[in-house]
């Protein structure tokens, strides 16, 4: 339907009548003009014009305002205001966003906060923890119970002390270390002390020259008995405090070795010093002083060894679900604010474009996070071998691991990973494949080799793994 005209129809026309003195007639068609465009032209605007002038509604005088208001045609073509929700449609709204935890802002979109907000109660939630000094057990004690939370797959990273077997766990290894040193000292106090320089000098560099700078004094006796000044210390000396006297156990060592601490003058001065010297009853003993020279110079830190955890499951469908403890994760009560600053930015370049370069150096940094794997692997009848590695460690531990678990340990085999990838190159870590926290690997044997294990028609047991392990087989829930 044509808009109706603001005007009123053709009332310029009839104003120029009326100033003639004549009437303002109704237009009507005019007379058929002659033939030409510019008559034509004519024709056609005198016809839209009466067309408007019908469709204008009742007419009115010229001495009278406008009855046609200039709003009502925009109104009516204005198209209808969209309805708004239902109450319905807004509860259900408000739910879904109160589920979300959503908060919007006009700076950032809703989800990213929600991102934000989350990571933050869980890295507060960490920091008062740590703080506390709560350890795992008393954590899980104190914290409330999850519905439907699933048990951990390992109640968390043991280690094997090399002095005494114990397994321990891994915040209490460094205390179990030093209290097995401290009772060696009554068995051996040279190796007591060798082992505590070595061991509790996180500065291997330090380490390093300062065991070298004992060397060579040790040497000068060695090959200078008959004289004094070799078989005296100063303490106060630079080179001993700034290399030797700064470690851990170094004067333990000396003591050991058949140093004693005398107070004695300094040559040409009133005043005295405290010297090291060595007793003289080890003058005849220099071989000795080689022997402990030799075994400083060759000493390792005394490192606990990771215990696997090794444990047999049953087949089950919940093979590759995993519940791992705090242990896993190398964040420390000091980094958890620096993690905190990571996780931030990783939301903020979420929606950035990035270099191949630059996703892989992150992801590079994703894995650095963790300390420890727990790797499972599962055999063709279904039987699931678990065991905790080093994240570097490389995957030839595992194959080790594996083969030490079977019958046959000649037996040839392939571990393949997620969606079949097979883990040929053994020098890899775990880390590098990928394979951390957690993963479930698939063991494939060679089938030529069994193959001619079947043609042989030898009777094979009903699982390649040992009885003793079998003999504790679990249940995984």
């Amino acid at each position: 339907m044509d808009t109706p005209p603001s005007g009123g129809g053709d009332v310029g026309g009839a104003e120029a009548r009326e100033r003639r003195g004549g009437p303002a007639p109704r237009p009507g068609p005019s007379p058929r003009p002659g033939p030409g465009p510019a008559a034509m032209r004519k024709f056609f605007q005198e016809i839209k014009a009466d067309l408007k002038f019908k469709t204008a509604g009742p007419g009115q005088k010229l001495s009278e305002p406008s009855r046609v208001p200039k709003e009502k045609p925009k109104t009516e073509a204005t198209p209808k205001p969209r309805q708004a929700p239902t109450d319905e449609a807004q509860m259900a709204a408000a739910a879904a966003l109160a589920r979300m935890e959503l908060k919007p802002k006009a700076k950032l979109p809703s989800s990213q906060e929600a991102i934000k907000n989350q990571v933050r109660k869980e890295l507060m939630a960490e920091a008062a923890a740590s703080e506390k000094g709560l350890s795992e057990e008393e954590k899980d004690l104190t914290s409330p119970d999850k519905e439907g939370a699933a048990a951990p797959s390992v109640s968390g990273v043991y280690f094997i002390c090399p002095l005494t077997g114990a397994v321990v766990k891994k915040d209490k290894k460094e205390k179990h270390l030093r209290e097995a040193i401290q009772s060696y000292f009554s068995v051996d106090p040279v190796a007591a002390s060798i082992m505590e320089i070595h061991t509790f000098n996180k500065d291997r560099e330090k380490v390093r020259v300062g065991v070298e700078t004992i060397a060579k004094y040790l040497d000068n006796i060695y090959l200078h008995p008959e004289e004094e000044k070799y078989r005296r210390i100063k303490l106060q000396n630079k080179v001993f405090q700034e290399r030797i006297s700064c470690l851990e156990g170094i004067h333990r060592f000396f003591q050991a070795i058949g140093f004693e601490t005398k107070t004695l003058p300094v040559p040409g001065q009133e005043t005295t010093e405290e010297y090291y010297v060595l007793k003289e009853e080890m003058l005849t003993k220099l071989e000795d002083l080689k022997d402990y020279k030799e075994q400083l110079l060759s000493s390792e830190p005394v490192r606990a060894q990771l215990d696997r955890q090794l444990c047999v499951f049953k087949p089950s469908p919940e093979a590759a679900r995993f519940e791992l403890p705090n242990d896993f994760y190398n964040l420390t009560a000091e980094e958890i604010k620096r993690e905190q600053r990571l996780r931030t930015e990783a939301v903020e370049k979420a929606s950035m474009l990035r270099t191949r370069a630059m996703r892989e150096k992150e992801e590079q940094r994703e894995m650095r996070k963790y300390n420890y794997t727990l790797m499972r692997v599962r055999f063709p009848d279904g039987y699931i071998l678990q065991g905790t590695f080093y994240a570097r460690e490389s995957v030839s531990a595992l194959y080790n691991f594996v083969r030490e678990a079977l019958r046959d340990d000649w037996l040839p085999f392939e571990l393949l990973g997620p969606g079949g990838l097979k883990l040929t190159d053994e020098n890899l870590a775990f880390n590098e494949c990928g394979l951390v926290p957690s993963a479930l690997l698939t063991l494939a044997w060679d089938a030529a080799v069994m193959a001619d294990i079947q043609a042989s028609g030898e009777e094979q047991p009903a699982s390649p793994l040992k009885p003793e392990l079998l003999s504790r087989v679990q249940t995984l829930s």
